[in-house]
């Protein structure tokens, strides 16, 4: 069956940001003249712990380092990463924009549920789509905006929420484990696109895809081409 609505995680789904999240968080930390460098190893290790806020919160309790605010460091780290964004470069990964525009042209509504912060949604809707977020997608709820981010199910049924749409109606698309466990702990059904930095990790009770090209789709989502034809 076709779901009334398709839900997108962010970063890895819907771009390979991580690395672009590790370029404004390291460039920020030298401005700060804090002397940290996260290698791709060390931001692998981190990404198990979702947030930004909270990924530097599991850098401290690792190394013993002190920070006098660590929101305040935060909110320089996004402005950093919006600033990256702003001078292009960053792609959608394959099929997603043809993906996004079958739905919508199909009458399906699109969604985001993200444990990144709505400034940064904007920044990559601006680069990859020159929109603002409200135009690109129907819904978006973002981890500031839930009391537990991923792999708690809070910013999926807040998505679910402001769809109007019971999880049964409604299908999750992610890359990571803790946003499989997030959109199962929700109800949904998930469909995963591995991204570089989570290559390998378990992702039961989800069908692992690929990419989101309309070839490597199941069924019922080839479908949505079909109708637009």
């Amino acid at each position: 069956m076709t779901p009334a609505a398709l839900i997108f995680d962010v970063d890895g789904t819907l771009a390979e940001t991580e690395e672009t999240h590790r370029q404004a968080f390291n460039e920020t930390f030298a401005a700060e003249g804090l002397g940290w460098h996260w290698t791709r190893e060390a931001y692998r290790r981190l990404l198990r712990t979702t947030g930004g806020k909270e990924r530097i919160r599991a850098w401290l309790a690792e190394t013993g380092e002190t920070v006098p605010d660590v929101a305040a460091l935060h909110a320089a780290k996004t402005r950093r990463y919006v600033q990256i964004l702003q001078t292009g470069g960053l792609r959608l990964r394959e099929g997603v924009a043809e993906l996004i525009d079958a739905a919508r042209a199909s009458g399906l509504r699109v969604a985001v549920a993200t444990t990144t912060s709505r400034p940064n949604v904007e920044a990559l809707c601006q680069c990859c789509w020159g929109s603002p977020g409200d135009a690109v997608f129907d819904v978006i709820a973002a981890g500031d905006e839930v009391a537990a981010k991923k792999p708690a199910p809070d910013v999926y049924l807040l998505a679910l929420h402001r769809l109007g749409l019971p999880a049964s109606n409604a299908l999750a698309l992610e890359d990571s484990r803790n946003g499989v466990l997030s959109a199962r702990g929700a109800g949904l059904e998930v469909l995963v696109t591995p991204s570089v930095y989570t290559e390998g990790e378990a992702f039961d009770g989800a069908l692992v895809l690929g990419s989101l090209r309309h070839d490597a789709l199941p069924e019922g989502l080839r479908g949505l081409f079909s109708a637009r034809a």
